[in-house]
């Protein structure tokens, strides 16, 4: 599953986002070191035996706006941060090592099968002791009632994502409660991640109903199943508070709180230097050097699975309705200038990420950019074609000037990427004006509803790439999930349903390449650069930091004796 979102420094239970902007020509990286631009094996947590750990202690991160949901499923919660500190609390069916490989969590499960294949059909079997924070255990009847809410059927549940679910024929109750098997109208490729990633497993109580699932989460969860649950919400303050849950049958863990503060952007290294938080994502060389150079505090790094892109408004009446507009101005915008200005002496070679669905590092990953190449004079070219013809300093046609708006979560680094793409598409005589915008509804009020010529902000995935597909890349007027540009073609719909029903890994991975081929050539949207991953962390802090495509043990996490 992808989730959003609109900032390119992240609390950091995520890989965070880094990216600088100097002079095309480079800038002046002193003797920061850089990391690799590609997703490697390893991570960079500090890792410690839980017995070299003090008990108690509180993590103090950051947030950006509070969640307009808690729920994660739902369109209003899917959003990376949102993601990140619920993780603590929710129960997931897959852990991830650094490389992404698989492993059943087992403190929620103890085996997750593949148990049929003519139909497809998986079987959970729920760890005997877990239950949610009240004591209720968990059941086959909560994976029953994501499933069906996240069918896709019932169009009154306001959906991220249906993961897969809209594939499901029935889920049934198996030898007891403790186990659910699901067995699939078609296959389903990515059936690993539909309780895992970024997709978490709910209480009926919040999926059972379409009121329930929008709105009984947005001021707050208070039935979770983790090591962690919600000790307090305090908007007063702008914080969110998790303590130990006494129902949590696992291992103790080390922390006693996990904090959450709504900070600024710019006052999160301060508040890192001042012992207010105790880890920040890293945006530019500045902010890695005066990290560097503050006492008490490591820089770790790993890259991640995040990337940021500029997403198409291909709405029908929007200025960049014909895609054949969208590829021409796409051919203008120098993605590896971006990449060098912004990634210089943070990663070893910049590079611009040429895929949208799999990562450089991912097994899959290819070059599929060749219809946006990058060429000026090939876009001016195409824009005459077009009917686009300069007018003075910019292009017209009948009547209307080629002036389109760029939409962005308003922080340094997303307006100094728009200023390089005003400069590219002045040059072939596009005007772009940035409009900024805050991040409390980002999402809800300004990208969902489509308002934007085109827009700034990242995808973090996880290890199942294949379930962003239809998510994002599929398009259905009646259910737009992640589509936010309302661009595609029941070709490519019928591309991406071939992919995700491929149970073959190989043939799948070359599926999902066409796939991303006509994405680009559709000029659905641009990917520009993926994390490189510097993360500013309090240096005794141990078993957190950049941790690649692992997934956190939150009872591990905790301060050095």
């Amino acid at each position: 599953m992808r989730i959003r979102s609109a900032r390119t420094r992240l609390a950091v239970s995520v890989l965070a986002l880094g990216l600088f902007l100097g002079g095309c020509g480079g800038s002046d990286t002193g003797d920061v070191e850089a990391g690799s631009g590609s997703i490697g094996t390893t991570n960079d947590i500090n890792p410690h035996d839980p017995s070299e750990l003090r008990d108690g202690g509180n993590l103090r991160l950051a947030l950006s706006g509070f969640p307009p949901n808690f729920n994660t499923l739902s369109n209003d919660g899917n959003d990376t941060e949102i993601g990140a500190m619920l993780k603590p609390m929710m129960p997931r069916a897959f852990s991830t090592d650094a490389s992404g490989a698989l492993s059943v969590n087992h403190d929620y499960f103890t085996d997750v099968a593949l148990t049929g294949t003519d139909p497809q059909q998986v079987t959970y079997t729920i760890d005997p002791r877990a239950v949610w924070s009240d004591g209720t255990p968990i059941t086959w009847a909560d994976i029953q009632s994501q499933a069906a809410a996240l069918s896709g059927e019932n169009k009154d549940f306001l959906i991220a994502n249906t993961s897969g679910f809209e594939r499901v024929d029935r889920v049934e109750r198996g030898v007891d409660d403790r186990q659910a098997v699901i067995t699939f109208a078609e296959p389903y490729a990515e059936w690993k991640g539909q309780f895992a990633g970024n997709s978490m497993l709910y209480p009926k109580s919040v999926t059972a109903t379409p009121e329930a699932f929008n709105e009984s989460l947005r001021d707050g969860v208070t039935l979770t199943s983790g090591p962690f649950r919600i000790a307090s919400i305090d908007r007063a303050q702008n914080r969110i508070t998790l303590g130990r849950n006494p129902a949590w049958w696992g291992n103790t863990p080390k922390l006693d709180t996990i904090t959450y503060s709504v900070l600024d952007d710019a006052a999160r290294i301060p508040a890192l230097q001042n012992n207010e938080i105790d880890a920040s994502g890293l945006g530019t060389i500045d902010e890695v050097k005066t990290a560097q150079g503050s006492a008490g505090i490591a820089i770790r790094r790993a890259p991640g699975n995040q990337f940021s892109h500029i997403t198409f408004n291909g709405a029908e009446g929007s200025i960049l309705a014909d895609p054949e507009l969208r590829v021409a101005l796409s051919k203008g915008i120098d993605r590896q200038g971006i990449a060098t200005a912004i990634q210089n002496g943070l990663v070893d070679d910049p590079q611009p990420l040429n895929n949208h669905i799999y990562l450089n590092g991912q097994e899959g990953y290819q070059d599929n950019s060749a219809a946006v190449s990058y060429d000026p004079e090939e876009a001016a070219r195409r824009l005459d074609e077009l009917g686009w013809t300069l007018d003075g300093e910019f292009r017209e046609k009948d009547g209307r000037r080629l002036e389109i708006r760029d939409v962005m979560y308003q922080s340094t680094t997303w307006v100094q990427i728009a200023q390089i793409l005003q400069q590219n598409l002045a040059q072939i005589g596009v005007k772009l004006n940035i409009d900024t915008r805050g991040g409390t509804g980002f999402f809800t009020d300004v990208i969902q509803p489509g308002d934007f010529d085109i827009a700034q902000f990242s995808w973090v995935g996880d290890p199942f790439p294949l379930s962003g597909l239809p998510q994002i890349y599929a398009y259905n007027p009646d259910d737009l999930q992640g589509n936010y540009g309302r661009i595609g073609s029941p070709e490519l719909n019928a591309l991406i349903e071939r992919t995700i029903s491929e149970l073959d890994p190989q043939k799948a991975i070359e599926l999902a390449n066409e796939v991303d081929t006509a994405v680009f050539e559709e000029g659905f949207s641009l990917p520009l650069v993926q994390a490189p991953g510097n993360v500013a962390v309090r240096d005794n802090l141990a078993n957190f930091g950049a941790a690649g495509l692992a997934s956190y043990d939150y009872t591990t996490i905790g301060f050095l004796n």
